[in-house]
């Protein structure tokens, strides 16, 4: 079996001041894909040491940056998405993805992705902020796109920052008109899965509401459980198959949170 886990930390020198080392001794993921590291590549490697890492920080201190530790040998590591005309990627876009070309026992390859998508505002003079998110939208369905077709097992999980579904959001009818669950960022979740991609906790997590992966740290969210679905592992047709099971970390309490996301933990049977 090979377990990875997918987890939007809020910062790695948070969530390891709050436990997130322990979470991760218990859970033994042979993979871990990491969004909102918002450290340093030195300071990233001290705390994933002993693991193989692929991290890609940000150009803007302190925001994004997206991280995969690995016990499984790196082969290869890509970083950002290619712009359609071949310019440099803003700077708002870095930090939000990383592949790296994995090494299974079997001496075959799998692709993971680690990324965390724009969340961006739809209130009154933040437009620029979805016109930033469709365009990084449209990068990643290109490269998805290839992805698909590589005849590679691959996996992209993270922080996509869209709930697709009525299901996928607590307060869905409150929310029609926010970033995260407009119509237009929905479609493109429709795209990719029509496109062969599958919703690994929407296939194994029956048919909700939930489970939320992210809840405000604000008032009784977490314990009243009105959260967001937002944090996803999609599989391509290659690997989609090998999957056997899917968790939701969720915190015991609020007091044991070290995120305000839960991880997603997918189990996969081996070979791929």
């Amino acid at each position: 079996m090979l377990t990875i886990a997918t987890a939007n930390v809020n910062g790695i020198r948070a969530a390891f001041r709050r436990g997130m080392h322990d979470w991760i001794s218990h859970r033994s993921p042979d993979v871990l894909l990491l969004q909102e590291v918002r450290a340093p590549d030195a300071l990233v490697r001290d705390y994933l040491e002993g693991w193989h890492v692929a991290h890609l920080p940000s150009e803007l201190k302190g925001r994004a940056g997206v991280a995969v530790a690995s016990r499984l040998p790196i082969a290869a590591v890509r970083g950002g998405l290619a712009r359609p005309d071949g310019g440099t990627e803003p700077d708002v876009d870095t930090g939000r993805w990383v592949e790296a070309d994995l090494t299974l026992p079997d001496g075959g390859p799998l692709t993971v992705v680690s990324a965390y998508l724009h969340s961006a505002s739809s209130s009154p003079g933040q437009e620029h902020t979805l016109v930033a998110k469709y365009a990084h939208l449209e990068k990643v369905t290109a490269r998805l796109a290839e992805l698909a077709s590589g005849g590679v097992p691959a996996l992209v999980a993270g922080d996509l920052n869209i709930a697709h579904r009525e299901v996928d959001i607590a307060n869905f009818k409150g929310n029609r008109k926010s970033a995260g669950f407009l119509p237009e960022e929905r479609a493109y979740v429709d795209r990719w899965l029509d496109a062969g991609w599958t919703d690994l906790g929407r296939a194994h997590g029956g048919d909700g509401p939930g489970p939320y992966t992210w809840w405000t740290w604000r008032g009784q969210a977490f314990t009243n459980d009105r959260g967001w679905r937002i944090d996803y592992q999609l599989a391509n047709e290659a690997l989609a198959g090998r999957a056997v099971k899917v968790e939701v970390d969720r915190a015991p309490s609020y007091e044991e949170r070290w995120s305000d996301h839960a991880a997603v933990v997918a189990t996969y049977s081996l070979p791929l």
